[in-house]
């Protein structure tokens, strides 16, 4: 007997729950970036930033190459001590070149705190606005379909992309929120 009302009282709650359906919605983030003034002028600060760093790396590797090339036409001329001193030289260069890179480039270097510094901000508002909205439309569950989520197939009425640029005040005034 207490068997029977333990299953039932389980099957009344999860089937109850099956009744209740989770709401859900989706957003595209890189398009509501977009639409975001300082986020233009963020990613042309990040780009001329990149621009310099791979200015000075392409003249680092002007001069290993140089440095190369010189070694190659006086090499038959070289002591064999001079050789190995112009080798390490050159070795020297070439490791300097691939740190810089490394501190430029590789995880959690400059580029990586850069964009860190300057996107995150922004990222963090349009978290905050599909929270609101999702708190608003009672969502319980939001994709980013940006994001590396696969939507193969999505249908516009879950779309509350609107809604956050509408809550960022970039909403276009011409197009009713839906």
């Amino acid at each position: 007997m207490k068997k029977h009302v333990v299953i039932t009282a389980c099957l009344l709650f999860f089937g109850l729950n099956f009744v209740v359906a989770q709401k859900f919605g989706y957003i595209d983030s890189e398009f509501i970036l977009s639409k975001m003034p300082e986020y233009t002028k963020a990613q042309n600060e990040i780009d001329q930033f990149t621009a310099g760093w791979q200015k000075e790396i392409e003249e680092m590797q002007h001069k290993v190459d140089a440095l190369y090339s010189m070694y190659q036409a006086e090499q038959v001329l070289l002591t064999e001590e001079m050789r190995q001193e112009r080798q390490a030289e050159i070795k020297k260069k070439e490791t300097e070149l691939k740190d810089y890179q490394k501190k430029v480039f590789g995880f959690g270097g400059l580029f990586f705190l850069k964009k860190q510094e300057l996107i995150k901000p922004l990222q963090d508002k349009v978290f905050e606005a599909v929270s609101k909205v999702a708190k608003t439309k009672r969502l319980a569950i939001v994709f980013d379909k940006a994001g590396e989520l696969v939507m193969i197939y999505t249908d516009p009425i879950h779309d509350y992309t609107d809604f956050v640029l509408e809550e960022l005040g970039l909403g276009d005034p011409n197009d009713k929120v839906k």
